[in-house]
């Protein structure tokens, strides 16, 4: 989670609605797992598919309105997955730090197959953006998969993606921030970024590469390293999302962990006081956060036509809903309503 507004020189924090009631300590957690084929695109080569799993923890502060983590889903061409990160500081202004998150991932959802869109993340954030009329802002990544198996992606801030082939990070998305803790960030004020200060790269997918796309709940208290570990071990993409949500769960929460977040603040001269240094301690600790994690797995298939398959995990009473939209295919928003 960004802690910061961008406000000129104005310093406050982030918002960011997670779609869900599910996850924490004491509350029920979920998955969903969505499986997107595309139609062959030529005979020499067989379409490309996402087999698609999701978990989510909100903000322990923030469970009872599900956090400010937004995301959706969608199997729309090769298929969509993108993720939307609140700032929380508008909180202090009295207004709601899920609402601008949630409406972004809602229009970016439903312009998926605009034809002035292209099948193009970077104008894909500019439309969903313009049609925005929620205050806040918010930290966004969009990947698009192209059926022969391109993946294009546009990320404003420090949502992340890492691409995982044969144990090995092949791809990986850098953050982009004014200062320590303050992201560029989509904005209803004047002052934020647009869809031309997004990041725009592309990488080519094979059967068996794995997406790991996040908030920054995920990668401030994960570091890559475990990414990889983690996925070793599950080779279901529900249970590897789940997996990795949890243990950035538990990072947040360990005060004497050594997370990519307290290195990075210790970094940017952020630390104990001196007094405190001379005694040996240091600056350490996970960051309390949403956290949203979608993991992808790339398949082939000779078949042509799509999947619009949604596998659903309940737990304690909530399940998380999947939007089918027949004209687009199958589509899913991250809300999760109680049963």
């Amino acid at each position: 989670m960004a802690n910061s507004i961008y406000r000129a020189s104005i310093l406050q924090s982030q918002l960011f609605f997670q779609p869900s009631l599910s996850h924490t300590n004491s509350v029920p957690r979920k998955s969903n797992l969505l499986r997107f084929a595309s139609s062959q695109l030529n005979p020499v080569r067989s379409e490309v598919s996402f087999s698609i799993g999701t978990h989510l923890i909100p903000h322990p502060n923030k469970v009872e309105r599900g956090g400010e983590d937004a995301f959706f889903i969608s199997n729309f061409n090769g298929g969509v997955i993108a993720v939307a990160d609140g700032v929380s500081g508008w909180a202090e202004q009295n207004v709601d730090p899920s609402l601008f998150s949630k409406e972004l991932m809602a229009n970016a959802s439903s312009l998926v197959g605009d034809e002035e869109v292209d099948y193009n993340p970077q104008i894909l954030i500019g439309k969903a953006h313009a049609a925005t009329s929620s205050k806040g802002s918010a930290t966004a990544i969009i990947a698009m998969l192209e059926r022969n198996g391109k993946l294009k992606v546009a990320s404003v801030g420090d949502c992340g993606l890492r691409v995982i082939r044969k144990g090995q990070i092949i791809f990986s998305t850098s953050p982009q921030e004014h200062y320590f803790d303050c992201p560029y960030q989509l904005s209803s004020e004047l002052v934020g970024q647009t869809y031309l200060d997004a990041v725009v790269s592309s990488v080519e997918l094979v059967e068996g590469d794995t997406i790991v796309m996040g908030s920054d709940g995920l990668f401030d208290n994960v570091f890559d390293s475990e990414i990889v570990s983690t996925l070793a071990m599950h080779a279901d993409v529900v249970e590897a999302a789940k997996a990795l949500a949890n243990l950035a769960s538990n990072h947040s929460t360990d005060s004497r962990f050594e997370s990519p977040y307290s290195l990075e603040a210790r970094t940017k001269g952020l630390d104990v006081p001196f007094w405190k240094k001379i005694l040996g301690m240091k600056l350490t600790g996970g960051k309390l956060d949403d956290i949203t994690v979608i993991v992808g797995q790339v398949l082939t298939s000779p078949c042509s036509g799509f999947s619009d398959e949604v596998s659903k995990t309940e737990v304690g009473g909530t399940q998380s809903v999947g939007m089918v939209v027949e004209d687009k295919r199958t589509e899913s928003i991250g809300v999760l309503n109680q049963a």
